[in-house]
């Protein structure tokens, strides 16, 4: 007998949902820099391109020290009480 085991697994559970926003015309928008190569170039461009053509108001970059480990906390902290989308990303 053979017994076939599906890897995949379910969708998580979703324990908070987010809240996208209208517009970003006088949001302020921050950025992580996951440290992977070219990202922080990206994200400069993205920066000028966010404030020169979709009036976010201000534009925070912060980073993590190594690619595989989670930023500290107080960039977390700082990110949620300062802005109003944050993304995350990778270069390469």
């Amino acid at each position: 007998m053979i017994e076939i085991c599906d890897p995949r697994s379910g969708p998580s559970a979703v324990t908070q949902g987010t809240v996208g926003v209208a517009s970003l015309s006088g949001k302020v928008v921050g950025f992580i820099d996951n440290t992977k190569p070219n990202f922080n170039h990206l994200v400069d461009d993205l920066a000028e391109i966010l404030v020169a053509h979709y009036g976010v108001k201000k534009v925070l970059k912060r980073g993590k020290r190594v690619q595989s480990i989670p930023a500290p906390e107080a960039v977390y902290a700082e990110l949620k009480e300062e802005c109003d989308v944050v993304i995350t990303g990778s270069g390469d």
